[in-house]
């Protein structure tokens, strides 16, 4: 047997040269991505054929120069995929015809591949496109359309599936989400750049803007939600609030979320989807809640029903036995998540409010004429929404409880006396304003996160008059 295969393998590396090429030794699991990611620097990829079970594929490329140009250059540096020496060589087939059905995947990632690739390289010429070796290991990602955070989890989970990911730092540059990822291995910061570039995280948002960084080697003080470094598990958590300061390139995140407890389980893996060229087809909702960072994406599993207890009596009355508690009902299991996440442990009404998921699946509404301690609100007809319509742009500004405000919708001619005025009657010292230039916006600091919870509850929507509702949110910025 080994004669037959033996010369066979001599018959193949004969093989004249052909836009199409055969790859052999392929790891198990491998992604059509990963590739059409080896041939994507010489030209523009036509079709791909994958043999899962035997760890093959055949890869055609748009023209036969492409190709003749990509075996010369794997000839000379071994090509990888996922850290796996694999063997490249021109095929018997002039092209492939592949069964439409069957390669429906294919396509899909194909199509979004070469958009991507349509969109964002001037050339497909392969002797234009720098061969050069990989400059660093360390990759600058910029997130566009960032209609749902993005955690640095998150990233973990889509780079490392192109090599070992050592360090992350993630952090805000000119109002835009950033992040510095370094691989262990140059070549595979190359392939995942090739890979990743101009694709979407969620479906038709979150997209990445990839370039290699001047940096070649990330310096991380503290591992928590800002940053991370693989290598070093016992690095501090960094002490106390969230610094939310742009931080230099180089710099660390100096204190960030101390509460940070090591990423929830992600049942969902992020993989390309098949339409739209999301990189993970998930839910809006579960991408917020994915970046509470610290809960688990369980999806539409979850009840979207949250219990929340040791509420001061005085000030609210819910649960008719049970004073000091109330079921809040969210419009999925996602959202519920991402309210606890940010919701449990916090100050209100001098009380410790916890928050956990309740083993009710719904709350239900009392008939009519017997709730007569109106211990029960339906609020799906509330103005109160800032999330109705699906992909809103609030979604981007979901943040945690803090001292800092957003003011929004503020009515003409309304000055900064006067709001500084409205939130210190509302029980709370204001300790900074500022107007955003146009006036209807504004950002308001309390002196502490209670009292900024407390002037929230009581002057969202206030009505300032002419039917001007002031809408009031927690903000990532401080003043």
């Amino acid at each position: 047997k080994t004669n037959g295969s033996d010369s066979k393998k001599q018959r193949l590396e004969e093989s004249p040269p052909s836009r199409v090429l055969h790859i052999r030794k392929l790891p198990n699991e491998v992604s059509e991505t990963e590739v059409i990611a080896l041939g994507l620097p010489f030209g523009k990829v036509t079709n791909i054929l994958m043999l899962k079970g035997k760890n093959q594929a055949f890869l055609e490329l748009g023209t036969e120069e492409a190709a003749i140009t990509m075996v010369n250059y794997y000839t000379a540096v071994t090509p990888q995929v996922r850290n796996t020496p694999v063997f490249i060589q021109y095929s018997n087939h002039k092209e492939l015809k592949t069964d439409s059905a069957l390669n429906q995947r294919a396509q899909a990632v194909l199509q979004a591949v070469s958009a991507v690739q349509d969109g964002s390289s001037p050339s497909s010429d392969p002797g234009v496109l720098d061969l050069a070796p990989p400059p660093s290991p360390v990759l600058r990602i910029i997130i566009d359309n960032m209609f749902y955070p993005v955690t640095l989890d998150v990233l973990q989970q889509i780079f490392s599936k192109f090599g070992t990911v050592m360090k992350i730092i993630t952090f805000t540059k000119n109002n835009q989400f950033q992040a510095l990822l370094q691989f262990s291995d140059p070549v595979n910061a190359q392939q995942a750049k090739l890979s990743l570039d101009g694709q979407n995280i969620y479906n038709s948002c979150c997209t990445l803007r990839i370039d290699f960084s001047k940096l070649v080697n990330l310096n991380v003080k503290y591992n928590n939600d800002k940053s991370r470094d693989y290598t070093r598990p016992d690095l501090p958590t960094g002490d106390g609030e969230t610094a939310n300061k742009d931080h230099s390139l180089l710099g660390t995140p100096s204190g960030a979320l101390a509460s940070y407890s090591s990423g929830g389980g992600y049942s969902s893996s992020l993989s390309l989807a098949q339409g739209g060229g999301a990189i993970s087809p998930l839910s809006a909702a579960a991408a917020a809640a994915a970046a509470a960072g610290r809960v688990a994406l369980s999806g539409s599993g979850v009840s979207g029903v949250l219990l929340a207890s040791n509420l001061n009596e005085e000030r609210v009355k819910i649960l008719y036995n049970k004073k000091d508690s109330a079921l809040i009902q969210l419009s999925d299991g996602n959202q519920a998540q991402l309210a606890m996440s940010h919701l449990n442990g916090q100050k209100v009404f001098g009380k410790v409010m916890r928050v956990t998921l309740s083993k009710h699946q719904t709350v239900a509404l009392p008939r009519e004429g017997l709730d007569d301690q109106l211990l029960t609100k339906d609020f799906s007809g509330s103005p109160l929404h800032r999330f109705k319509k699906p992909g809103s742009k609030n979604f981007q500004n979901i943040f945690p409880p803090s001292a800092t405000l957003h003011l929004s919708n503020v009515r003409d001619g309304l000055g900064e006396d006067d709001l500084r005025l409205l939130f210190s009657n509302s029980g709370g010292t204001v300790k900074a304003f500022k107007f955003f230039q146009d006036r209807k916006m504004a950002l308001i600091q309390m002196t502490s996160v209670e009292e900024a919870i407390q002037t929230l509850m009581d002057l969202h929507n206030y009505d300032m008059g002419g039917n001007h509702h002031l809408k009031v949110s927690f903000s990532k910025s401080t003043i």
